[in-house]
């Protein structure tokens, strides 16, 4: 197939979800206008999802990051299940063939990190004019048995697997800030050092390293696939679908500039 064309967007948990939530708490009006904005895209998507408060307290309660607990995966992966269901839902009900994509069933890591994932089913997904959405999601791990694979890993592994053009990074902030909450357009390798103070955690309870994960996982794939990621905020109204329109927003990650 033709994979010239593809683009990656990842909506954060914290945006469909109400991360601060010990449990489960989508946001459904959210997610309904991500679908909208998402309906009008014409071109191959793959849309990856954060787990968000369906994904993150429970792997807290249960200690899940590099420990082995047969009941915490369980819970874990079917709590995620049910906000990929929502999303997908909300997208078909938008017009946009979607279909779910579970890492489980198709991850293997070792040590946390993604060892193999089977793609095939992707590419014939996007072949024949489907769009596939990925999320967080616990999946096999040769090394634990079980591990957390966040949708900021599996964002960089597919765009360099799947070669794509454009990768946008919906968050819940306007993209990367700076001390005095401004907006870096740029982050390379180059003033990397520089920013990387202003890069902390995430405001509420976050297992995969929050925006410094985020920075350091797509700079990695700039290096990798000489691609340019976009963060921005996925709760303004538009942003979605301006950037899958091509237009630039947030702070660009790699290579690219800021048009």
């Amino acid at each position: 197939m033709d994979n010239t064309n593809i683009t990656i967007l990842k909506i954060g948990g914290s945006v469909i979800t109400d991360k601060s939530a010990d449990d489960g708490a989508a946001r459904i009006s959210e997610i309904e206008r991500i679908a909208s904005e998402i309906a009008g895209f014409e071109g191959k998507l793959i849309i990856v999802h954060g787990a968000g408060s369906f994904g993150h307290p429970q792997v807290k309660r249960f200690g899940l990051t590099g420990k082995f607990d047969h009941e915490g995966s369980v819970i874990t992966h079917m709590s995620v299940r049910k906000l990929n269901t929502m999303v997908v839902e909300a997208l078909n009900s938008a017009g946009v063939y979607a279909l779910p994509v579970h890492p489980m069933a198709c991850t293997v890591s070792s040590n946390s990190r993604i060892k193999s994932m089977f793609l095939e089913q992707i590419k014939e997904m996007l072949a024949n004019g489907f769009v596939p959405v990925l999320h967080g999601d616990m999946v096999m791990d040769t090394e634990i048995g079980t591990s957390v694979l966040s949708g900021d890993q599996i964002v960089p592994y597919l765009a360099i697997q799947m070669k794509t053009s454009r990768i946008g990074i919906g968050s819940a902030e306007e993209g990367v800030l700076d001390d005095k909450g401004n907006v870096i357009p740029i982050i390379n390798n180059g003033n990397f050092d520089e920013i990387r103070a202003y890069l902390g955690g995430s405001a509420n309870t976050d297992v995969t390293g929050g925006m410094l994960g985020k920075v350091l996982e797509l700079l990695e794939l700039s290096e990798q696939s000489n691609s340019t990621s976009y963060i921005f905020n996925a709760g303004n109204t538009d942003n979605i679908s301006d950037f899958l329109k091509g237009k630039n927003i947030g702070t660009a990650i790699g290579t690219g500039t800021i048009q």
